[in-house]
């Protein structure tokens, strides 16, 4: 759980509802800690499990394995063992660098640390270690899945044809591209045996109950972590048009795909999803519904804007923290989803939030109030150790004190450098959990 006292800023120790501000921001973080999340969905009684609305006689199964993949995989690894307890056979989990500290799970469990978001070696050896063990898997033995955020970069299986060099390249284009989610994740698909449908493939005729955090506007199952063990809508010839509309290199198993001399990804109605449960049970909506009932219950007037916030991270930060004129005294509005920033050449330090932040600086320069708070619910927002940043009317007039001139900084996209000086970067350290971005505006 975290507290609310990581995220006073410079700006936000000045504001005279500091502490009712961070109790906000820190509910809506707990509200969809990923320990928690799991025992709302999974409970055991006896030999009886039930997870969602489907309920398993685990004296049907001979193992129960574990294996997931993301930022949020460990802390959910350690709920489901304390769940499964004696039934518990093995596993393995991925996870990015430094987020397995402080973890404690039993010793029948491998844990990976790997890569992201550019994928590496580790995440390589980390699945083909759960290849390995869903291989020669059958109608007796039964798999837990766990899937959060970051593990399209974590679950690294280059399909024949192309490599890992080829794939870091591609990902590196794409996250500057200006690409979404859903584009991004649709070549990630293609270029992998194990996204998209594949590990379910992998793991059949096993039952696969997976567990899904979402950090995927509009909580689109097949898009979270890549979908491992969901349907593939998508397609080869999808990639392609995604490839081209950002002008990047198109691999030749993507073009072998498409003229279908390579195996597309399993699609709906494939009898491998016969004995495969996907729950979700995290979103973004979760979090900024706990957001808005803490601040009511504080005595702020609350408002959601959106929990589907995408689009260019400046042009969205200048339009949200111009709402500010259209709200009431003692109010706030939040907005949740995942922006994006296209770079240019040799772009500063940054990431979304960081840039929104800033474009929210803009506008709110000149006004009598307004405080903007920007943050990945992950604490990591792009590659660098801050979650977000704070802008008030007062942060340009601080920042031009000191010489810095806030559109050279957006220009470069190096947010994280102009917030730095001003002592308003949010850094939350990692919070294990992973549903995207929330934005909060108060009044």
């Amino acid at each position: 759980m975290i507290k609310s006292d990581v995220f006073l800023t410079s700006t936000l120790k000045r504001h005279p509802n500091s502490k009712i501000i961070s109790q906000i921001l820190a509910a809506a973080i707990n509200s969809v800690d990923p320990a928690g999340a799991i025992t709302r969905h999974i409970s055991r009684n006896g030999n009886q499990l039930s997870a969602g609305k489907f309920d398993y006689d685990m004296a049907d199964f001979d193992s129960v394995q574990i294996v997931g993949a993301g930022k949020a995989s460990i802390p959910m690894a350690e709920a489901v063992c304390d769940i499964l307890n004696d039934r518990l056979t093995g596993g393995v989990i991925i996870t990015k660098y430094q987020h397995s500290e402080s973890h404690t799970l039993p010793a029948k469990l491998t844990v990976v640390e790997a890569g992201h978001p550019i994928p590496d070696e580790d995440g390589i050896e980390g699945t083909k270690k759960i290849i390995d063990l869903l291989r020669g898997l059958g109608p007796r033995d039964l798999v837990i899945c766990l899937i959060s955020g970051g593990g399209s970069a974590l679950l690294v299986a280059p399909a024949p044809g192309t490599n890992l060099k080829e794939i870091q390249a591609l990902t590196a284009e794409l996250l500057a591209s200006g690409a979404d989610i859903h584009e991004i994740n649709t070549i990630r698909k293609h270029l992998s045996i194990i996204k998209g449908g594949q590990l379910a493939r992998i793991a059949s005729p096993a039952t696969v109950i997976t567990l899904i955090l979402s950090d995927v506007v509009g909580d689109l199952l097949d898009m979270i972590a890549s979908g491992p063990t969901v349907p593939d809508p998508t397609s080869f010839s999808d990639a392609i048009r995604i490839l081209g509309k950002y002008r990047l290199e198109i691999p030749d198993r993507i073009y072998l795909g498409a003229e279908g001399r390579v195996q597309e990804t399993p699609k709906p109605g494939d009898n491998i999803f016969n004995s495969v449960h996907n729950i979700l049970i995290g979103t973004n909506e979760i979090a900024a519904s706990a957001a808005l009932e803490e601040a009511e219950k504080l005595g702020y007037r609350a408002k959601i804007l959106t929990t589907a916030l995408t689009g260019e991270a400046y042009e969205a930060g200048k339009w949200f923290a111009g709402q500010v004129t259209e709200m009431q005294s003692a109010s706030i509005w939040i907005a949740g989803g995942e922006t994006t920033v296209t770079l240019g050449e040799n772009p500063g330090r940054g990431g979304r939030n960081q840039e929104a932040a800033l474009a929210g600086a803009l506008a709110l320069a000149g006004k009598e109030e307004g405080l903007m708070i920007t943050l990945a619910t992950d604490g990591g927002d792009g590659p660098t150790d801050a979650a977000g940043a704070v802008a008030g009317p007062e942060t340009l007039i601080r920042a031009r004190a000191l010489g810095l001139d806030p559109l050279d900084y957006l220009k470069r996209h190096d947010a994280y450098h102009f917030f730095e000086h001003l002592g308003d970067l949010l850094k939350t350290g990692p919070t294990q959990t992973n549903v995207n971005d929330l934005w909060f505006l108060f009044s």
